[in-house]
């Protein structure tokens, strides 16, 4: 299951994530989105969890809680929407 976490502090670590989740169950794995140019934390993670079971527990367990002091938002990610093409050269 993808769990999505936002408002995520800027100074929250995987390990962060890692210690929070994992009260819930197994953690397969954590990625904290990062700025492209500065490489600094954009306030937003993935964590997947091996069992759906465990993810539903750690999205009502953890949503609205302290994580790196700050209440986080936490429900199901949603997949991920297609993005067409953009940038380039228009044509005249």
């Amino acid at each position: 299951m993808n769990i999505y976490v936002g408002n995520l502090s800027f100074d929250a670590t995987e390990n962060d994530l890692e210690s929070a989740f994992g009260e819930f169950g197994d953690v397969a794995s954590i990625n904290i989105i990062k700025d492209r140019d500065t490489g600094r934390s954009r306030g937003f993670a993935f964590v997947e969890m091996r069992d759906g079971g465990a993810g539903q527990e750690a999205i009502a367990g953890l949503n609205d809680q302290q994580i790196a002091g700050r209440a986080v938002t936490v429900n199901e990610a949603r997949p991920r929407e297609n993005r067409n093409g953009g940038g380039g050269r228009g044509r005249w």
